[in-house]
Parts: structure tokens; sequence; C-alpha cells
């Protein structure tokens, strides 16, 4: 049988008898079960547990009582300390709706502030009469002065006659340093230090053995630095209590 004829049969075959296939005159049975059928899909029953949680009222009406967890724009307003609302304004008024970092506003911050204590300073020492510039260089305020603690000026000088002239003038600063002076001259006449040129003023305060003129030293050379080194102007009221110390140490000496 020629096999164009032989193929054609096979396949007539096929198509009258799907469950079974001829081959060589032999009949092969198909299992049709396991190369057409499935088996159906079984869904399996979810059988645990479901636990169902809730929300707790009473914790969720703590928090709603507690202020920290109420934003409401409306009362940060009514929040803000004075201070802080001076602020807000001043910024306001300064760079009107331009934004700045907060970082930036920070030092300006300070910054206006250290210039608000600068100023404030500067007009406590000008109502004082402090001179700003001889403080910040440890220096007294120039004023004409034509005595030295020389040896040769402090045996020398007419200490009445100078004081009642620095009264007059209202130079009180140049009365209180002739005072002082004529203190040193005093003390050096009564033989209770020794007078030298180099010594400083604590130098003769610890040369004194007498305590109770020591004491009263003490205080003079206090008042006599703080008006003269300090650069303080003084008025005659002050003046007059400060003489009035150099008046009883003068009689504390006879």
């Amino acid at each position: 049988m020629p096999k164009p004829i032989l193929i054609l049969f096979i396949l007539l075959c096929f198509t009258l008898n799907p469950s079974v296939a001829k081959v060589g005159g032999k009949a092969i049975p198909l299992k049709t079960d396991s190369v057409f059928k499935k088996k159906a899909a079984v869904v399996r029953m979810d059988s645990s547990k479901v636990n169902v949680r809730r929300f707790n009222e009473n914790a969720l009406d703590k928090y709603r009582a507690d202020k920290e967890y109420q934003y409401n724009d409306k009362s940060i307003g009514n929040e803000l300390s004075f201070w802080d609302r001076f602020w807000m304004w001043f910024w306001r008024t300064l760079f009107g709706s331009l934004s700045i970092s907060p970082g930036f506003g920070t030092f300006l911050k300070y910054f206006f502030l250290m210039l608000a204590v600068g100023a404030i300073i500067f007009f406590i020492m000008k109502l004082l009469g402090m001179d700003m510039g001889n403080l910040l260089l440890g220096k007294s305020r120039k004023t004409p002065l034509a005595y030295t603690e020389s040896a040769e000026n402090i045996h020398e000088i007419n200490f009445d006659e100078e004081i009642e002239k620095a009264i007059s003038n209202h130079n009180y600063r140049l009365a209180v340093r002739l005072l002082y002076l004529r203190s040193l001259k005093q003390l050096s006449d009564n033989g209770l230090i020794q007078w030298l040129p180099e010594k400083t003023n604590s130098a003769y305060v610890y040369e004194l053995n007498n305590p109770s003129v020591r004491q009263s030293f003490v205080s003079l050379t206090r008042q006599f630095e703080y008006v003269w080194y300090g650069g303080f102007n003084i008025d005659g009221a002050a003046f007059g209590n400060i003489n009035q110390l150099f008046q009883n140490f003068k009689k504390q000496l006879l």
C-alpha cells in the first residue's frame, strides 16, 4: 500500500474511534481520563479564631482632654508670651513678608539684645559720669594736674591752699587726690610709714602696725582709688562725705 493511502487510513481510524488507535494492525487504547480531565480544585475553609480589637474609649478621652494634643491654630496666638509676640512684631516690621531662616533669625535676635544691653550700660555710665574709653583701657580721665607723688613735691605742696583752690573750682577729683597725698605726708611725718616713690598704696597699708590706723587708711585708699583711678566725677555732696573721712583721719593721727 502506498504511503499516502496508509496515512489517510490511520487518520480515518482516529476520527471514527478516538479512544482506540490502530498502529500496524493493533488497537491501542487511549487513556482519555489522564489527558483530557482535571480534578476539581478544593478550597479549604479558614478555621482560625479571629481576635477583634477595639479602641479604649477612656484612653481616647484622656488624650482629647490633654492640651498638648489639641492642635487649634486659633489658640496659638493666645499661648505666645509677650516676649514672643514682641519678636514676631519686630521681625514683621523689619523684614515685612520676607522669610528668614531660623538660624539667621536667632543670630539677629541675640545681636539686637547685645546692642540693647550695650546701650543701657552706656547710658548708665554716662549718667554716672564715667569715661568708657578710660575704663576699658584702665586709665583715669586726663585732668591737668601739677602734683605727683614724688618725694620732692609731697613735702613742698601747701595742701590746705591747693585743696581750697580745687574745691572753689569744683574740681573735686583733684581735691580728693590732694587729700590722699596729704594723708601720706601725715603718715610719713608721724613715722608710721617710710615713704618711697616706688611703693604702692597697698604697701603702705601693710606697713601700718596700728590696726585702727590701718583700717582708717584702707577706707581712705578705697575712696581715693574709686574716684581717681575709676574715672568717676563726684559732686559737692559726695566730696563732703569723703572730705569728712580725711578730716577724721587727720585728727586720729594727732
